[in-house]
């Protein structure tokens, strides 16, 4: 098999040494070439046709972020994962260069830890990132869940009324969130709740973001809080975020509890929980994203008479999420992630409608505002 090809693009040239002797430790990538600025790299692409491309923030001469405009105008399919710093400032210029187009991100090790730490961090965080983004993955398989087959789909339904959607999304999220829930319109009847795979920081600029773009409000989620409807709440970082009952009220609460599927916060957590607490009355929705977090959480919202749908695999970055949760027989529908809002809103509204009336055109789906 030919190793990917990666073009390091970095102004330190320790980071550019620890990248390039960790990643072309695994056999399946190979380090090309170092850049020490934008225009470097920029110069360097047409002769060494990289197949995936590593990218700073800040550098010298040409930025990360004005480099990658210049690149997705050449280059607009080639893999970008930007390497930023896990600090407010990295994280608006990462979620700044992911919408400009990057594919994913990266946050670098910590400068006061030690070097088999940064190692190990780029092997466990970074590597998989660039398979998944380069096609290096495994076909997706049914999961063994347990006391589920998973070639079985029919179920009997009873059409119950949904009382919250819960999402869950990974890689290619943010730019996905931004797709759906500005979609949703104002007056929304039930709450949301997401976990997007983020560190802090990250998710409580993501929820900002995707509030200044949306009809309803986004929040990121605090323990306490009492779920209402027409509200967005993103599971911070580094925490996982779950819906409770206390006597009549439903409230998040948030706790570090141990990672599952290496993630902290967990989709499964958030989907076993909302199955706990609403039973059938429950809207799963899984996007794009590396991995098989949320396929234990779809089945919980499956057993409990909820339904799940997913983001399509043409529109995800990586169809590793929503696949596997395809794989395992477990997704009601697939639709593009430019439907989805529409597509949330419609079935939500027409739990509601009474028997025998289905006219919905009084509750059309607003367009994108613009940016």
């Amino acid at each position: 098999m030919t190793p990917i090809r990666i073009l390091v693009v970095d102004d330190s040239i320790v980071v550019r040494k620890l990248l390039s002797e960790t990643l072309s430790g695994d056999p399946a990538l190979e380090v090309v070439a170092t850049a020490s600025d934008g225009r470097i790299a920029l110069a360097k692409i047409p002769m060494l046709k990289p197949d995936l491309i590593t990218l700073d923030i800040e550098m010298p001469v040409m930025h990360g972020l004005a480099t990658l405009v210049e690149l997705r105008k050449l280059y607009p399919r080639l893999p970008v994962i930007m390497f930023s710093t896990l600090t407010e400032r990295g994280a608006a210029a990462t979620l700044d260069a992911l919408s400009l187009g990057a594919s994913d991100y990266a946050t670098k090790p910590s400068n006061s830890g030690s070097p088999a730490a940064a190692i190990e961090r780029i092997r466990s965080e970074l590597i998989p990132k660039i398979k998944a983004l380069c096609g290096l993955i495994v076909p997706l398989k049914p999961l063994p869940l347990p006391g589920c087959c998973p070639t079985v789909k029919a179920r009997v339904r009873t059409n119950p009324q949904i009382k919250i959607v819960a999402i869950g999304t990974s890689t290619g999220g943010p730019n996905a969130l931004a797709e759906v829930l500005p979609r949703i319109p104002n007056g929304f009847p039930v709450p949301i709740v997401v976990v997007q795979h983020m560190p802090p920081i990250f998710t409580r600029l993501l929820a900002e973001r995707l509030a200044s773009r949306s009809a309803i409000p986004v929040e990121e989620g605090r323990a306490g809080v009492v779920l209402s409807p027409g509200h967005a709440w993103i599971a911070p970082g580094n925490f996982h975020m779950q819906v409770i009952s206390a006597g009549a009220v439903l409230r998040l609460d948030v706790n570090q509890g141990p990672s599952e599927n290496s993630c902290r916060p967990a989709v499964d957590v958030l989907f076993r929980s909302v199955a706990a607490a609403y039973g059938a009355n429950v809207l799963g929705v899984v996007m794009t994203g590396m991995g098989a977090d949320g396929v234990l959480g779809a089945q919980d919202i499956r057993n409990a008479g909820g339904d799940v749908i997913i983001q399509d695999e043409a529109s995800s970055v990586v169809w590793g999420m929503p696949g596997l949760v395809q794989a395992s027989g477990l997704a009601d529908a697939a639709y593009p992630v430019d439907q989805l809002g529409a597509e949330i809103t419609r079935r939500v509204l027409q739990s509601r409608v009474p028997r025998g009336q289905s006219d919905l055109k009084s509750h059309a789906t607003p367009a994108l505002p613009a940016k």
